[in-house]
């Protein structure tokens, strides 16, 4: 693990990115931009590590820097190399002697980079950073990518040659929603520890947070994302970045736990939320949190009644109540994660689902008009799909009305668990190419 530290502005989510050769982290002039600790995978000449970008030190003012403070602490405390960074155009201050004193205390390999040499190119002295007590040191201008080599090539000597293998049974989690409907509370629960930050102020988490854990001998990663707000009202610069590592977030995930506040429930924004997992063919599973708040618990009944119509483009999609602060139903995301992962892997054999095709069709035909009517002779399941997916073949799928499909699906689950995941029918006419697809 290799930890990037250093005061607020300094450059360090840049270098962060241009280590990684892409847009990894929200990079804004605007001081404490990072708030979490952000870790990505990495590889320089065949060294595979772990690097890690973390919020600006400065004095804590209230209990919400002062958690800020502590994050960065922990990561340099756990890292293997820290890369502190300071800016050339600025003297060393008392927050660089500071963090500097605490990286060296771990005993493992610093690097001091003096960054935006940009700005004093023609008279820099790099002789006044040696005061820090840091024998490495390297000039950098993220911007210039001047500097660049040399901080890899001082990385690759105190490297442990070292390759990390993707997970390929590994469950990824998104936990989405609006802003501060709880995301952080639930993402600090299931992970058991203080890993993102948890304040009342909306949009604390502005990138995607990740954590890698293990549950009954399964590898899952949560990924905590950053509140999506309505259209209108997401900011330009740094909060619209959140929004797009949302979205991207929900294409890297198998599976996503849409949260919704107990207070304020069957909004349209979840629903359009809930509806971009659908299309993306994901996972999904409605979570309502803050369930500890609310008096009248005998009202769970109707609440799950006025949820489901509300997410009726979605039923398979499965209702939990939950609890941050209680923990109460936290263990059982897990374990719908584990069924939904399961039910996304479920292959059907093809002479079950033809027999099936039979019944369901002789059962109840599909309409027609003008004396045309939809044929549907038979169907096979594709492989090496994420999520389940069927090919049918027929005549006159054209014809073939959008309820009747649903008639399909729900006849379908009826008989195979597909809990938590959408399914996409392809209806094809025997003599002509793929026509329509459809995702249920």
């Amino acid at each position: 693990m290799v930890a990037i530290v250093g005061r607020a502005n300094v450059g360090k989510s840049s270098l962060f990115n241009a280590i990684l050769g892409r847009r990894e982290t929200i990079v804004a002039r605007e001081p404490g931009t990072t708030r979490d600790s952000i870790m990505v995978k990495a590889n320089f000449k065949a060294r595979d590590f772990w690097l890690v970008d973390t919020a600006g030190l400065k004095d804590p003012s209230d209990e919400f820097e002062l958690n800020i403070q502590d994050q960065i602490k922990e990561t340099s405390a756990a890292a293997d190399v820290t890369i502190m960074v300071v800016e050339a155009d600025v003297p060393p201050v008392e927050e660089d002697r500071r963090l500097a004193t605490l990286a060296l205390k771990s005993k493992k390999p610093v690097i001091l980079v003096v960054n935006k040499i940009d700005k004093v190119l023609r008279d820099a002295d790099l002789s006044q950073w040696q005061k820090l007590g840091i024998k490495d040191i390297v000039a950098t201008s993220t911007t210039q990518r001047l500097g660049l080599e040399e901080l890899l090539n001082k990385l690759f000597k105190v490297l442990i040659p070292t390759s990390i293998k993707p997970t390929k049974t590994m469950i990824r989690l998104a936990i989405l929603g609006r802003p501060n409907v709880g995301k952080s509370s639930l993402f600090n629960a299931l992970a058991a520890k203080q890993q993102a930050l948890v304040a009342p102020q909306a949009g604390t988490t502005r990138d995607v947070n990740r954590l890698s854990l293990s549950y009954h001998q399964q590898t899952i990663e949560i990924a905590d994302t950053a509140g999506i707000r309505r259209s209108g009202k997401i900011e330009r610069g740094v909060e619209h970045f959140s929004v797009l590592r949302t979205v991207a977030a929900i294409e890297e995930a198998d599976i996503c736990l849409l949260l919704m506040d107990i207070n304020e429930l069957n909004v349209q924004l979840d629903q359009k939320i809930a509806g971009m997992v659908k299309t993306a063919g994901k996972g999904l599973v409605l979570v309502v949190s803050k369930w500890d708040l609310l008096k009248d618990k005998a009202s769970h009944a109707d609440i799950s009644k006025t949820i489901a119509a509300h997410y009726d483009f979605a039923p398979w999609a499965p209702l939990v109540f939950t609890s941050a602060q209680t923990g109460q139903n936290v263990t059982k995301i897990f374990e719908l994660a584990l069924e939904i992962a399961k039910s996304r892997k479920l292959q059907i054999k093809t002479t079950d689902l033809n027999r099936w095709l039979t019944a369901v069709t002789s059962h109840h035909p599909p309409a027609g008009g003008r004396g045309l009517y939809p044929k549907l002779r038979y169907m096979v399941q594709e492989k090496d799909q994420p999520y389940p997916s069927f090919k049918i073949f027929g005549s006159n799928l054209k014809l073939l009305h959008f309820s009747y499909r649903r008639y399909l699906e729900r006849q379908l689950r009826e008989v195979w668990d597909f809990t938590g995941s959408p399914i996409k029918f392809w209806f094809i006419n025997k003599k002509t190419e793929i026509n329509k697809t459809s995702l249920s």
